[in-house]
């Protein structure tokens, strides 16, 4: 990934593998989502809040090219690949130790309000994001 706007390290846990100790495949998805989750929050945008919604996934792709087992290290790039009137739409990439690709993919999310509609990106959200 050529220009990721957040990095972010990581070890697999035990508790994310399966009996073979490798990691459960949806755990990238979780890995993916702590990094989105510290971006936003780092550049001061809601991540989730009763009163004022949030930003729910409604699409996700992942492909997996190496496997990861338990105490081994990860760090996930991530890149902003669209941002739409309501919707945000993420590339990832999960790098092994070595520095080989394990797993890419992305995901997309929409701005929702408190009741879970649709809701326009803020403009101070969509300065925050670029």
């Amino acid at each position: 990934m050529e220009n990721p706007v957040h990095r972010q390290a990581g070890e697999i846990a035990f508790g994310d593998t399966d009996a073979s100790g490798w990691m459960h495949f949806p755990n990238v998805f979780k890995y993916a989502e702590e990094a989105e989750h510290a971006f936003l929050r780092a550049r001061g945008v809601l991540v989730f809040d009763r009163e004022k919604g949030g930003w729910p996934r409604v699409k996700v792709a992942c492909d997996f090219k190496r496997p990861f087992q338990c105490g081994d290290r990860f760090e996930v790039l991530l890149a902003i690949s669209n941002i739409g009137s309501s919707s945000i739409s993420w590339d990832f990439e999960i790098i092994n130790a070595a520095g080989e690709i394990a797993a890419f993919g992305s995901m997309t999310n929409v701005r929702v309000d408190h009741e879970g509609r649709p809701k326009p990106i803020s403009e101070d959200e969509r300065a925050a994001l670029i």
